[in-house]
C-alpha cells in the first residue's frame, strides 16, 4: 500500500472538504504518520473515513472529525491541553504538535500503555498519559487552556468546565445517538461560557460519564 498517496487522499478528499482550511492542520495531518497509531494489522484502514475500533470498545475517531476539532480549538504554542480518552494516542500527538504540553487521560491501562508506546516511537515527548477515570477531568493538573473529549458524552460535567482558564476552550461531542452535536465552549469570564455548535455527528460514548444533566446553558 502507498501510505503517502493514501494520506494525501485522506487530506484532500475527506478533511479539506469538511471545512478544515487551516493550512497548519492540513500540513500536520500530512506529516504525522497515522498508520503507526492504529492496531497492528489494520494499517490499511488508517486513512479510511471511519471510526477505527480499538480494544475495549473504544475507537479512533474519523480523521475528518479529529482534524475539525483540532482546527476549532485554535491552539497556541504556549497552551496546556487536557485530553479525555487517549485511545491510540493519535489525537494526543496532533495536539502535542500545536501546544506546549498535553495531559491525556485513559481509563483502560492496556490502551494507556499502548498509547505511551506509540507516542514514544513517534518521538513525541510533550504528552503525559495518565491512567485514570477522566469523567471528571483531571483538576489536579489544571487549569487548562484547552480541553478535548475524544468520544461522545451525554452531558457536560460542570467540573470539567471549571478546569478551563478564562479564554480556555472545550471541544466536545455531546448528546445521545442519533442526535449528537460537536460543540466548542469558550470560558469568557469567571463561570461564563459561550457555546458554538460546529457539526452533527454520532460517535461511541466514553465510559462513566453520567446522563443526568450536570450543566445547562
Amino acid at each position: 500500500m502507498n501510505f503517502e498517496q493514501a494520506r494525501f487522499n485522506m487530506v484532500e478528499q475527506q478533511i479539506r472538504p469538511w471545512d478544515v482550511l487551516d493550512q497548519s492542520v492540513l500540513d500536520l495531518m500530512m506529516s504525522l504518520k497515522r498508520e503507526t497509531f492504529v492496531p497492528s494489522g489494520r494499517e490499511a484502514l488508517a486513512f479510511a473515513d471511519l471510526e477505527l475500533p480499538l480494544a475495549h470498545g473504544q475507537v479512533m475517531l474519523a480523521p475528518r472529525v479529529e482534524a475539525r476539532l483540532l482546527q476549532e480549538l485554535n491552539l497556541k504554542p504556549s497552551d496546556k491541553v487536557l485530553e479525555i480518552g487517549t485511545g491510540s494516542g493519535y489525537m494526543a500527538a496532533l495536539l502535542a504538535a500545536k501546544a506546549e504540553h498535553v495531559v491525556s487521560v485513559e481509563i483502560n491501562p492496556e490502551l494507556a500503555e499502548q498509547a505511551r508506546t506509540n507516542l514514544a516511537q513517534a518521538g513525541i515527548s510533550n504528552v503525559s498519559v495518565e491512567t485514570a477515570d477522566g469523567s471528571q477531568g483531571l483538576p489536579a493538573r489544571g487549569p487548562y487552556d484547552a480541553i478535548i473529549v475524544s468520544g461522545g458524552i451525554p452531558t457536560i460535567p460542570a467540573t470539567l468546565l471549571k478546569q478551563l482558564r478564562i479564554g480556555g476552550r472545550l471541544a466536545v461531542i455531546v448528546g445521545q445517538a442519533p442526535a449528537m452535536q460537536a460543540q466548542l465552549i469558550t470560558c469568557t469570564g469567571e463561570g461564563v461560557f459561550n457555546t458554538v455548535s460546529m457539526f452533527e455527528t454520532v460517535v461511541p460514548m466514553l465510559q462513566n460519564f453520567q446522563a443526568e444533566p450536570a450543566f445547562s446553558f
